[in-house]
């Protein structure tokens, strides 16, 4: 049976797992040829997104519903999803990393109503973003530039996106050669993040 151990050497190494679909039984691993990543130096914020901030309507936390939004990213469907890889026991193993200090959430409120967030694994200097949803315009895009910006401040060298997507490119994200992201994760997974900036802290609360 994979454990939560298991899923922690699998993203040293640069592998995920997937299930074929919501209600699957089996994990299979993944290490692409060609990984998409979002440079932290080069993220663009779309300037559409950066006036909507101006007078954004949501409350944003961090790590304060890990098990809410890892549930709505598994079951909320889209026109451009129409089914997602995460089941059961993804849900049960982040759940248990999250337990752990090696995963966290993002989340965006409004009127004390959860209304988009994302979540993913943190070791050492990388941050592998798993997923996200939205219920509300903008949401899970406001969730990710404040990740980035935790991040940034914090001294991560590593936004790991696993693939490219329309979604991803408004925001510079790149595609790069397996080795090329191999090199990448090895110096990520060295850095020790800004103890005076620990990555997420349950009491940060953005308005």
């Amino acid at each position: 049976m994979l454990t939560a151990d298991d899923l922690l050497a699998a993203y040293r190494g640069g592998y995920f797992p997937m299930a074929d679909n919501r209600n699957a039984k089996e994990l299979y691993w993944y290490s692409p040829e060609h990984r998409g990543i979002i440079p932290l130096d080069g993220f663009h914020v779309p300037r559409s997104l950066q006036k909507f901030m101006r007078h954004c309507p949501y409350e944003v936390t961090f790590d304060t519903a890990f098990t809410q939004v890892i549930q709505n990213c598994a079951d909320v469907k889209t026109e451009r999803r129409k089914d997602t890889w995460i089941n059961d026991e993804i849900i049960a193993l982040y759940g248990e990393l999250h337990e752990r200090n090696f995963a966290h959430s993002v989340e965006c409120w409004k009127d004390k109503k959860l209304v988009g967030g994302l979540y993913g694994v943190s070791i050492g200097g990388a941050f592998f973003g798993e997923s996200m949803f939205s219920f509300a315009t903008n949401a899970s895009k406001i969730a990710l530039i404040h990740l980035v910006d935790k991040l940034r401040a914090a001294g991560y060298i590593l936004l790991d996106t696993q693939y490219i997507n329309e979604h991803l490119l408004q925001f510079g994200v790149i595609e790069i050669a397996r080795e090329n992201y191999l090199e990448i994760l090895e110096n990520a997974l060295k850095v020790s993040p800004n103890p005076s900036m620990r990555f997420l802290i349950a009491s940060d609360i953005i308005s």
